[in-house]
């Protein structure tokens, strides 16, 4: 009884210096939650205003993203490194655990250190800029931003897809804004029966009375290629890059109008079937 009565006096001796050392580190406990807490809401008005400044600045918007995040991690780390010292622990030990971490990071996430290098890439190189409609590893749609890892893009059905940017870096980008102007390249089948020359003068009347087509570079109207059941007259219009659907759908619609007033038409396939009489055997 006695010796229980001892152990059971060691046991609450421990916790009460237990006790007694966490309430005197407490006050340097929340001291040091403190400055995370004031670090989180510095970081987020040091964000804010970033965006503001750099809204206000010539620099491209796609780099917008990647600043916005790049300083995010800057002061997060900062803030990190500043909530351990005051916990006590020493400067050198916090730079010796950061740079292990890092190195052990690095070599698991080498992927996502590759997408950052090709941020950096794209970045410096510019093949697109925010707004650009491209097309990259699959993917179309315009630019919305690059971040540290990679870029948005938004389709044209309005997905945002990101696509990691040591993928773009390394594949082959269409850009198809960036030039001022786009060729529109159409074909138009018509029936061996029809007489072509009527047909191309009918599709380049269609052309000229469209205010979006442009006259230089002027535009073709060609026959290019006799098919198995159809003559294909080669249509190729140029216009401005943000024209180009407009120009597609209605020369496209505006030439199936005026080949129905012509009586010019579309051949599409039949299938003849033969059969044999009992007479004829």
């Amino acid at each position: 009884m006695n010796r229980f009565t001892l152990n059971e006096a060691i046991d609450f001796d421990f916790f009460e210096k237990m006790l007694d050392k966490f309430v005197d580190y407490l006050p340097t406990l929340l001291t040091a939650l403190a400055i995370f807490i004031i670090g989180s809401l510095i970081n987020k008005a040091m964000q804010s205003l970033t965006m503001k400044t750099l809204g206000k600045s010539r620099l491209d918007k796609t780099v917008h993203g990647f600043i916005k995040s790049a300083v995010h991690i800057v002061i997060l780390a900062f803030t990190i490194i500043i909530a351990l010292s005051t916990l006590g622990i020493p400067m050198t030990s916090i730079i010796a655990a950061v740079s292990a971490a890092g190195l052990a990071i690095g070599l698991a996430l080498q992927g996502s250190l590759s997408n950052v290098a090709g941020g950096f890439i794209v970045l410096f190189s510019k093949p697109f800029k925010a707004g650009d409609y491209i097309s990259v590893a699959g993917v179309e749609g315009t630019v919305e931003e690059i971040t540290i890892l990679s870029t948005k893009i938004t389709t044209v059905d309005n997905k945002a897809i990101y696509v990691p940017n040591g993928t773009v870096s390394g594949s082959t980008i269409v850009n198809f804004s960036r030039e001022p102007l786009r060729r529109v390249d159409l074909s138009f089948g018509i029936s061996y029966d029809d007489d072509y020359h009527k047909a191309i003068k009918i599709i380049e009347n269609v052309i000229s009375k469209h205010e979006k087509a442009l006259k230089d570079p002027a535009p073709t109207v060609r026959v290019g290629e006799l098919g198995a059941s159809s003559v294909n007259i080669t249509t190729r219009i140029w216009t401005n890059s943000a024209d180009y659907w407009d120009v597609y759908f209605d020369i496209i619609e505006q030439v199936k109008t005026a080949f129905d007033e012509n009586d010019i038409t579309f051949p599409y396939n039949q299938i003849y079937v033969h059969g044999i009489s009992k007479s004829d055997k």
